[in-house]
């Protein structure tokens, strides 16, 4: 894995804990659940990273 996917995956897991922080003191779900969202797809796209690197090894 490159480190830029690794920041760019960083950056979006941050937004997405700042959004579903947001969410949660402003009592909107919807904002919340989008933050759990981009914590979820940064998630898989860093496990799908490290599957990709587990086969180049």
């Amino acid at each position: 894995m490159s480190a830029k996917d690794k920041l760019d995956n960083k950056a979006e897991d941050l937004a997405g804990q700042a959004k579903e922080k947001l969410g949660k003191a402003t009592g909107d779900e919807e904002t919340k659940n989008e933050g759990k969202a981009d914590q979820t797809k940064s998630n898989l796209k860093d496990a799908g990273e490290k599957v990709k690197d587990a086969f180049r090894d």
